[in-house]
């Protein structure tokens, strides 16, 4: 029988956005193989009400655990910010989710104490950022503002032009009167409008994309479990639930290099 440390990492996201969790920790952890689920057929959920969500999120975590993984990684924002204690709840695997390091990593960096989150609307509402900064450091200003239509666009590959700027604008320039001196990327998505998010906010605001920070957080339960893979080459396996060809055509973008075709998959009665 094989090694509990030679078993996969699983990660899941409502679509492509996770991928660059994926590519954080394979950068990390090379030796570790992953299976990454994108939940292609309902994303986004971010528009979703929490029950929703809580259902949708267990059912990926319960697709993952079939295939034996040794951790779960919650990589979708929404998914940590609502879904996330109650995953803790019914299932025994160690979970992390992107909230609590992305978090750490604002802390670390704000100097101003002025910092704001964007995300779905899902996220915004569950005030899990928030509650999560004014915690850990309550004189912090923190101000959330979601923007539902990135995930769509990223989704599309639609990551630059005028109707990114445009769409930006409209959501980032009340944060830009606000003067936040850092802005949390509350969306896995996110990450891939940096630079269209730089010219609306300026240089001087500091950017925190929580998927290096989730690779730490990883890294580190695994040392803590005795599960960290020390020996071989981790490959990483994808599935899709809707669309394969579509997960295929843009996945590259987000992991930062082609990967090999995505198996689509029906949650709820998938072997």
């Amino acid at each position: 029988m094989p090694n509990i440390s030679d078993h996969p990492i699983g990660i899941f996201d409502s679509g492509l956005g996770g991928l660059t969790v994926a590519a954080a920790l394979h950068k990390r952890l090379p030796g570790e193989d992953i299976i990454y689920l994108g939940d292609t057929a309902r994303v986004p959920y971010g528009t979703k009400s929490i029950q929703t969500i809580r259902r949708y999120a267990l059912e990926c975590a319960l697709f993952l655990l079939k295939r034996e993984v040794k951790l779960i990684v919650v990589a979708c924002n929404t998914a940590s910010a609502t879904a996330l204690p109650t995953l803790r709840e019914i299932l025994r695997a160690p979970l992390i989710g992107v909230v609590e390091p992305g978090v750490n990593a604002a802390l670390q960096l704000s100097k101003s104490g002025r910092i704001g989150v964007i995300g779905t609307p899902s996220t915004i509402r569950s005030g899990a950022y928030q509650s999560t900064l004014k915690e850990l450091a309550p004189a912090a200003d923190v101000y959330g503002k979601a923007c539902p239509l990135l995930v769509p666009l990223a989704e599309e590959g639609r990551l630059d032009g005028p109707v990114v700027d445009l769409v930006l604008k409209g959501y980032l320039t009340s944060l830009k009167r606000l003067r936040v001196g850092t802005l949390i990327l509350g969306c896995t998505h996110y990450p891939l409008f940096k630079r269209a998010i730089k010219r609306v906010m300026g240089d001087e605001v500091s950017l925190v994309d929580s998927a290096e920070t989730t690779a730490a957080a990883v890294e580190d339960a695994l040392l803590r479990e005795g599960l960290l893979r020390t020996h071989g080459r981790g490959g990483i396996k994808c599935y899709a639930t809707d669309i394969p060809r579509h997960f295929n055509r843009l996945s590259g973008l987000f992991f930062g290099e082609r990967l090999g075709r995505a198996a689509r998959v029906t949650l709820g009665d998938a072997a």
